[in-house]
Formats: structure tokens, sequence, C-alpha cells
């Protein structure tokens, strides 16, 4: 199985279909992949912060289904587990939302398996995801690339943890999530559950940008991450451009290599409109 974990709501719910469809899709193998979504109840910040309504998780489910009946999704609410370990600690207010938080509960929850693939949920795969996801983790927490801007900005090694390959065995021992949830309730940071990752972790093995490039799509780019992006024309600003806002991406990225991925998420979305 191919174990992946994304964390949000339904406000992200966009991205969480056209990611599984970009991965299935760019896949070759007959190997199933085991969908993990959290999500939580967090109304007490925001009328918008509830999970995901029922019939979203079925629409996903009926989607993967079509690539392997073997696929599954297994969506758990960690609203109680939020409420005893992150409620009321000084990163609530994060740059993203408190949902990006939730994954620093990943140690907590039952039934996660040793090899996890975390993604957020502005992501979408431009090959094979094996190509990242048999990565060897021997003696690693975990492997992920580094930030396009912070390795220039920050440090040479500070790594973007949008898409993170975990060793659960090795993390549950070096008790790199409890760590991790300690610095969060400790301090307010500026990308908070990032920051605390990168502060908890032992030994990573940082992969090179095309497992995470924020900023470019080359033929050989496996992860397109659409976070925040700089652009310098027609005057210096950023645009956070999402891959579910077609147009967009059409236009201002003169992308087309998703098209199929992208005219797939319409048709479900159309179909999903009309139910």
């Amino acid at each position: 199985m191919v174990n992946v974990l994304f964390c949000g709501n339904d406000g992200v719910f966009d991205g969480f279909l056209t990611c599984m469809l970009s991965m299935m899709k760019r896949t070759s193998s007959d190997e199933p992949f085991a969908f993990h979504i959290f999500t939580m109840e967090l109304t007490r910040l925001s009328p918008r912060y509830t999970g995901i309504p029922p019939e979203r998780v079925a629409l996903l489910e009926r989607t993967i289904k079509k690539y392997n009946l073997g696929n599954t999704l297994t969506v758990t609410d960690v609203t109680d587990l939020y409420a005893r370990e992150l409620a009321y600690c000084p990163n609530e207010g994060a740059y993203c939302s408190p949902y990006t938080l939730i994954r620093l509960l990943t140690d907590l929850v039952d039934g996660i398996p040793d090899k996890l693939l975390y993604l957020d949920a502005d992501i979408m795969f431009n090959r094979d995801v094996h190509l990242l996801y048999d990565t060897d983790l021997t003696g690693y927490e975990l492997a992920a690339a580094r930030d396009h801007y912070g390795k220039y900005l920050l440090y040479p090694n500070y790594m973007n943890a949008g898409v993170i390959l975990f060793n659960m065995k090795e993390c549950r021992r070096t008790g790199l999530f409890e760590k991790a949830r300690k610095e969060i309730r400790r301090k307010k940071f500026l990308f908070a559950d990032q920051t605390a990752i990168i502060h908890a972790t032992t030994r990573k093995k940082l992969l090179p940008q095309r497992f995470n490039d924020q900023k470019f799509l080359h033929k050989h780019t496996v992860v397109r991450h659409f976070s925040k992006r700089l652009f310098y024309l027609p005057y210096p600003h950023t645009e956070n451009i999402k891959q579910w806002q077609v147009d967009k991406v059409h236009n201002t990225f003169r992308y087309h290599q998703f098209d199929d991925i992208l005219e797939e998420y319409q048709a479900v979305m159309a179909e999903d409109h009309k139910a």
C-alpha cells in the first residue's frame, strides 16, 4: 500500500480530490493507495472550521474506487485529540489555519502505518508517486526537500513541510511528534507546525527539489507544490494560485501538463452538483 495523509476540512476538498487524482493517474503500479484524512471541528475560532460532510467523503471514495477497488479512504475526526493536546496554544492563529497543526497528532491516531507520505492539499504529482514513496528511510525520521525561498532567506538546508515522507516507527522511537507539540505549545512561530517539525527532527534525509517544486514545473518534477509564489512582473508581488483554479493555472502559469487530471476533476465536481 502507498499510505498518504492529508489534513484539513471541506475548504480544501478540491485539493484533496485533485491531488488524489494526480497520484492515481500518474502512477503506473497496481499497488493500491490507502488515503488518510485528519479533520476536526473548531467553530469556536470560525464558523467555517467544521469537518468534511459525509457526502463529500462518499464522493472521494467513489472516485478512488474507480481506479482500484483496493484503494481505501479513512477519515479521522481528531477534534478531541486537538482539544487535549493543542487547544489554545499560541499557534492557533497559524498563517494558514489550525488545520495545519493537526498532523502533529499523527502518532496518537490508531492504525497509522510505519511509512506515511504527508501532503499539503495544494500538491499535484507530475510523475509516479513511487519515485518519492520508495525512498529508503532506514535510520531517518523523515525525508523532505528544501524550501525554495527558505534555503536562500533562512539557511541552506531549511526544509519545506508540505511534502514529508515519514518513517513512523523511527518517529515514535525518538518522540518527534511529541517534541513538536511541546514546541507548538511553548511559543508562537511564524511558520508554526513547519518550524516545530524542523526543531523536533533529529535526523532527516534531504530530497532533491523535484520532489517539492514550489516555483517551477520541469519534465523531471515529481511533485508540483502550488504554494504562494513570488512574481517579478509586471511588478514584484506574490500570488497564491491553487491547482483547482483551472483558469489561473492555464493563464498565469501556462501549464497544460495537468489538463487530463483537471478535466476529470471538473467532471467529478459537475456530476456531484447534479446529484
